[in-house]
């Protein structure tokens, strides 16, 4: 699909939501009493994922490997781990809020746009848009208060981390494999490798 009419269609798609380039559904969350005024995005994901994973954002999809499980398909709770890119030479983590179609999710994440004039602060419902040629989120924009748009920059992102363990995830799709025929569940191993890498 050219890629004008992917984003003609997003979009489309965005004002069907309420989420429209004149205004943004994002909102600034409160500070929890007792908790920092300003937030790292990886302390805040950590915090508000359960997802225990420590250090600079981008490192999270590594660290992720035998731990959690990963893929390339959104989920509520999972984090999109972002790619150093550009400014933004620690990467970037955002928690999935909620699935709104197959190439557009909100997420909850902190210091990304200044709210009120301040860098660290926590948004809510902030859109992100899949614009990857193969749709699977490889390549995204994200909604920047300031400009009250999705704006041009086309973040790369690694994938998301689900909270589910990686143990838990094999198991259950090992399980699935069992119930396929010896070429099929060797064709689904292999696959459900290369997902886990």
């Amino acid at each position: 699909m050219p890629k004008r009419l992917t984003l003609a269609l997003a979009a489309v798609a965005l004002a069907g939501f309420g989420l429209g380039t004149g205004a943004s559904a994002q909102t600034a969350a409160p500070t929890p009493a007792g908790e920092p005024s300003s937030w790292q995005c990886a302390q805040f994901a950590r915090m508000f994922s359960g997802i225990e994973i420590f250090g600079d954002a981008w490192t999270w999809w590594e660290q992720a490997i035998g731990k959690y499980a990963r893929g390339f398909t959104p989920e509520a709770g999972s984090v999109l781990v972002f790619k150093p890119f550009g400014p933004m030479t620690r990467g970037h983590v955002a928690v999935v809020q909620q699935v709104l179609t197959d190439r557009i999710i909100q997420v909850t994440h902190a210091n990304w746009s200044p709210v009120e004039g301040k860098r660290g602060q926590i948004e809510n419902n902030v859109t992100v848009v899949d614009v990857s040629p193969a749709g699977d989120w490889s390549s995204v924009k994200v909604w920047y208060k300031p400009s009250g748009d999705l704006g041009t920059t086309v973040y790369p992102t690694y994938g998301f981390v689900y909270k589910a363990a990686a143990n838990a995830m094999t198991a259950a799709r090992t399980a699935a494999v069992s119930a396929f025929d010896p070429a099929s569940r060797a064709a689904l191993s292999a696959q459900i490798a290369d997902a886990l890498r």
